[in-house]
């Protein structure tokens, strides 16, 4: 069974393919499945990074109600 994708494996993923194809070393043959995974991985990090601001954003708001009351 497959780990959940945690966004640190996400980012080290975008960056691995970045540097394959910056490099020149993915071939033409794989260039539109890189580009295709790279831009799941990129909605995957967005979607962490909105959840997260999300949540700290709830977190603050719970705390400054806290101590004004």
């Amino acid at each position: 069974m497959e780990q959940p994708l945690s966004y640190e494996a996400a980012y080290a993923e975008l960056q691995q393919i970045a540097t394959a194809i910056e490099d020149e070393t993915v071939s033409v043959d794989v260039l539109a499945e890189k580009v295709k995974r790279a831009s799941e991985l990129i909605a995957f990090c967005q979607g962490k990074l909105r959840a997260t601001e999300t949540e700290v954003n709830k977190i603050i708001s719970q705390m400054e109600r806290g101590s004004n009351g």
